[in-house]
């Protein structure tokens, strides 16, 4: 009787010291998943996300005429005509704008989710996704090496320019690897902005920006302050930005990024941005970024303004144009830095600019009535 007493002892001063049973690996299994996935980054967009069928509907003023991915094939003989008015975003860019990220709540995606209208609209970006050939960019390739359209001779007027977009990347820094955006970095600069996706694309950006195919450039960014010779903090820059929405080359460019961080000096770093998403149909057809396979060059100015573009290969009178209008922005930059701040020139905002769309479409529709 006592050795039965002082097992029920012993059972119970276990008891007390190890209240819970040790996990087993099953358990342990699904808790160090949910903290894992609790770590996880920010929820992307879903794919096929901001597809349109017709994104040139969306746009205000004559299309870009240049074979696009979308839409019916371009046959015959195509010669690229310089751009029928200026380009870009109606709207002036803000920093955390087309950044992928689907920053809905949760009980935003439960009412999205049981929401008709919304349904029908992924239905038609998904439509729009599929039904697109997946080498048609590489067909149009024939026409001109892809020059969807030659550079203006001359800067767009600032009064009729529109807005470059801002995009969302990560940089070269090794020391800061969080994404960032590009109209703080272009806001207060005149920046030459080179767009690609591939090594083709990337050389034919080369063929505007690099010191053997335009040394004239190099020699204006030494002297404003943007060349490899100094700390780059003058008002003339190079920001080159390499689009890749497709997960696997990505990852690959991110295991590279060491021999990309020793081809630019560590001033420009900062500069090289790997945007994944947010660039969509409609902001293509604005911009005229009409094939994906394809560099292209802008020139945009302190107010993050498109004042020129330029598509494919660069041919001599379009690095020349390039290199005054360069010049031209960076006198501009510092005569306004000279000027008091009431004398400076006014930018509308974002409020002001749809107020002013939403009128010249009112009266556009009572004219016609």
């Amino acid at each position: 009787m006592s050795s039965r007493r002082i097992g029920l002892a012993a059972a119970g001063s276990l008891t007390r010291q190890h209240p819970f049973p040790s996990p087993c690996a099953r358990c342990q299994w699904r808790r160090t998943l949910s903290t894992t996935c609790a770590r996880r980054g920010p929820r992307t967009e879903k794919p096929a996300a901001g597809a349109s069928m017709d994104p040139q509907s969306e746009i205000a003023g004559p299309a870009i005429e240049a074979p696009r991915s979308y839409g019916k094939r371009y046959d015959g003989v195509f010669t690229p005509k310089p751009l029928p008015r200026p380009i870009g975003m109606p709207l002036p860019p803000r920093a955390g704008e087309n950044t992928g990220i689907d920053d809905r709540t949760r009980e935003q995606r439960k009412k999205d989710f049981a929401d008709w209208d919304k349904h029908l609209a992924r239905r038609k970006e998904l439509t729009a996704q599929l039904s697109r050939p997946y080498f048609r960019d590489w067909n149009n390739l024939k026409y001109h090496d892809g020059k969807s359209f030659i550079a203006p001779p001359r800067l767009f007027k600032a009064e009729f320019s529109l807005f470059f977009p801002n995009l969302y990347g990560q940089t070269l820094l090794k020391d800061d690897k969080a994404p960032r955006d590009t109209t703080p970095l272009l806001t207060g600069k005149a920046s030459v902005v080179s767009i690609f996706s591939s090594q083709w694309a990337e050389a034919q950006t080369d063929s505007f920006t690099s010191a053997a195919a335009n040394p004239e450039l190099q020699a204006i960014l030494k002297q404003h302050g943007g060349g490899s010779g100094d700390g780059g903090d003058g008002p003339a820059q190079v920001v080159r930005v390499n689009y890749e929405d497709n997960a696997g080359k990505a990852w690959l460019v991110r295991m590279f990024m060491g021999s990309l961080r020793r081809r630019f000096p560590e001033h420009e770093w900062e500069r090289y941005l790997l945007v994944r998403r947010g660039i969509t149909d409609h902001i293509r057809e604005c911009i005229g970024l009409l094939n994906g396979k394809v560099g292209y060059t802008y020139l945009v100015d302190q107010h993050c303004r498109v004042r020129w573009a330029a598509s494919g290969n660069a041919s001599a009178e379009e690095r020349d144009g390039l290199n005054r209008g360069l010049v031209r922005l960076v006198d501009g930059i510092r005569a306004e830095a000279r000027l008091p701040a009431t004398a400076r020139e006014p930018v509308p905002g974002r409020k002001a600019i749809k107020d002013l769309a939403e009128k010249r479409a009112a009266d556009k529709a009572e004219a016609t009535t």
